[in-house]
C-alpha cells in the first residue's frame, strides 16, 4: 500500500514510512493512494469474527508491504486482549432505534485508546526494525494525550512531548497525563487553546531548525490523528458494530461527536471500504466550524468558546483537509493553495466539488450545553445509562436526525460514546445528578503526584523546550 500527501509534492511512502512520519513534509496529511474494497460477501463472511481477528482483517490491505498478515494478527491479540470489556467496544441499546457504541474500555477510557495502543506497538516494531529512536510531538484537548502517553510509556526509543491547554482540560483528563513517571513523557501547559498548541506542533514538523535538531522527518513522529495509523485502527469498530446490526444486508447510521474529524473520517474511510453507511452525522458543539462547513460551505476560524466538552472546543479540524481532497478530486496542488488561504485568513470556502462530495455521506447537528444535557437526561431516564457531555453532543445530534429528514426511519442510529462518564465527573453531576465513579482499572489517581511544565502560548516557547529536552534524552 502507498500513501500520498494531501498537497501533493511531499514523496510517496509505505505505510511504514507514513507511520513515522506523522506529518508529510509539505504539510499535508497522508492517505492511501487508493481505497482498498470489499464485496458485501466479504463483508458478510466477517460475522462473528472477535475485534481483533476482524481487526487484523480490516486493517490487512493498509499495512501491506511493511506487516506480514502474522505480524498483524499478533499485535492485535496483544493490544485488543488487554481492554476493560471482552468486546473491546460494545453496543448498548437505548431503544427500537438508537444505540451507543462504548468506545472508553480501554486503559485511559476513551475512543483514542482503541487506536494509540496500536500505534505504540506499531512505532516500536518500526523502531526496532531501523534501529531508530522517535521523537514525538502531539497536541491535546484531553485524550489524546493520556491514550498517547499510556501507549509510549516506558519506551526505550521513544521520546514524548505532548502540549495541551493550560486550565481548560478536565481534572480527570489532565491526571491521566500528568501522573505517569516514566523518563520519556514530558508534559506541557500552554497558555491558550488546543487550537495554539495544534498549530505548534504542525509549525514544528516544517521548522528546519527542528528538523536538523532531532535528525530529520523520520525522528520527528505525530500521534494525533493526522497520523494515518491512528485512523485506519478506528475505522474497525464501524465494521465490528454495523455487523451486529446486520450490516452487509441492512444499512446504519452513526452520529459522531468530534472536533478534529479524525474518528469521523474512519467512518467515512469505512464506506468507501463498501460498508453500507448511510449517514455520518458530525455532532458538534458550539465551535462549529464544521457543522457550517458542512451546511453553508464556510470553514471559517473563530475564537474558541469553553465548553463542558473541551475535547471539542477546536476551531480547525485537521482531518478535514482528508476529505476535502478526496471529494475535491484528489488535486494535491489545489488543496495545497486552498489550504494555504485558510492558513493566511483563517477563512475559506468550500469548492462545489467539496460540497457535493461531502453531502453524499455527511450531514451535521450543533448542539449548545443545554441541548447537551438534555440528551445525557435523556438517555439516563430512558434507558439508565449515564453518558459523558461529548457523548451528550452525539445522541443530541441522534435524536433530533429522523425528524430533520437526516436518516430514512427505521434505520439504527448508533452514536459513538466516546469517553467514560467519570472523566466529566461534574459535569454529569450537574445534568443528572448522579456523580460516575472511575472503574478500579484505573486506580488511585487522585493519589499520585502530578508533573507538568508551564509555557507561554508561543511557538518559540514550545519548540524551545522541545529542542533541549529532545537533545538532552538523545545524549
Amino acid at each position: 500500500m502507498e500513501y500520498i500527501s494531501t498537497r501533493g509534492s511531499a514523496p510517496a511512502l509505505d505505510f511504514e514510512g507514513a507511520t513515522l512520519a506523522g506529518l508529510a513534509s509539505d504539510g499535508g496529511l497522508y492517505l492511501p493512494r487508493e481505497w482498498p474494497r470489499l464485496s458485501e460477501a466479504e463483508i458478510r463472511a466477517m460475522r462473528g469474527l472477535s475485534y481483533a481477528a476482524l481487526a487484523a482483517r480490516i486493517m490487512r490491505p493498509f499495512v501491506a508491504g511493511s506487516l506480514t498478515e502474522a505480524e498483524l494478527e499478533a499485535l492485535c491479540k496483544t493490544v485488543y486482549g488487554d481492554f476493560g470489556h471482552a468486546a473491546v467496544t460494545p453496543l448498548v441499546q437505548l431503544n427500537e432505534t438508537h444505540w451507543l457504541l462504548e468506545l472508553f474500555h480501554g486503559p485511559t477510557l476513551a475512543f483514542k485508546d482503541v487506536a494509540l495502543q496500536l500505534l505504540g506497538h506499531l512505532f516500536e516494531t518500526f523502531l526496532e526494525r531501523r534501529g531508530k529512536r522517535l521523537t514525538i510531538v502531539g497536541a491535546t484537548s484531553g485524550d489524546t494525550g493520556s491514550a498517547a502517553i499510556n501507549a509510549v510509556a516506558g519506551r526505550e526509543r521513544i521520546e514524548i512531548f505532548m502540549l495541551h491547554p493550560n486550565g481548560r482540560v478536565s481534572e480527570v483528563q489532565r491526571r491521566q497525563m500528568t501522573t505517569v513517571r516514566a523518563p520519556n513523557i514530558h508534559n506541557l501547559a500552554i497558555d491558550g487553546s488546543f487550537d495554539d498548541a495544534q498549530r505548534h506542533v504542525k509549525r514544528m514538523f516544517s521548522d528546519p531548525e527542528v528538523a536538523h535538531s532531532v535528525g530529520g522527518p523520520l525522528n520527528l513522529g505525530a500521534v494525533n490523528s493526522i497520523n494515518w495509523a491512528r485512523l485506519m485502527a478506528q475505522v474497525v469498530y464501524y465494521f465490528y458494530s454495523a455487523l451486529q446490526l446486520g450490516a452487509p444486508d441492512r444499512k446504519i447510521a452513526y452520529s459522531v461527536p468530534t472536533g478534529n474529524f479524525g474518528d469521523v473520517f474512519a467512518g467515512y474511510v469505512a464506506a468507501q471500504m463498501g460498508l453500507p453507511i448511510e449517514r455520518l452525522i458530525v455532532a458538534t458543539n458550539v465551535n462549529d466550524i464544521l457543522h457550517r462547513a458542512l451546511t453553508s460551505g464556510d470553514y471559517s476560524a473563530g475564537s474558541t468558546t469553553q465548553t463542558i466538552t473541551p475535547s471539542m472546543d477546536i476551531q480547525v479540524s485537521s482531518n478535514f483537509e482528508r476529505l476535502l481532497f478526496d471529494c475535491g478530486g484528489r488535486d494535491g496542488a489545489a488543496l495545497a493553495a486552498q489550504m494555504q488561504g485558510f492558513d493566511d485568513s483563517h477563512a475559506m470556502q468550500l469548492t462545489n466539488a467539496q460540497r457535493q462530495g461531502a453531502a453524499k455521506l455527511f450531514t451535521s447537528a450543533r448542539a449548545d450545553q443545554k441541548e447537551t444535557a438534555r440528551a445525557m437526561q435523556w438517555a439516563w431516564r430512558s434507558a439508565a445509562q449515564v453518558i459523558d457531555p461529548h457523548t451528550g453532543v452525539g445522541l443530541h445530534a441522534s435524536l433530533a436526525a429522523p425528524a430533520a429528514g437526516q436518516v430514512e426511519p427505521g434505520t439504527p442510529i448508533v452514536t459513538l460514546a466516546t469517553a467514560h462518564p467519570a472523566k466529566f465527573r461534574e459535569a454529569v453531576e450537574r445534568a443528572v445528578g448522579v456523580r460516575p465513579s472511575l472503574p478500579p482499572r484505573v486506580g488511585d489517581l487522585f493519589g499520585r503526584e502530578e508533573r507538568f511544565t508551564e509555557l507561554p502560548g508561543t511557538y518559540d516557547a514550545s519548540r524551545d523546550f522541545v529542542l533541549q529536552h529532545a537533545a538532552d534524552s538523545a545524549s
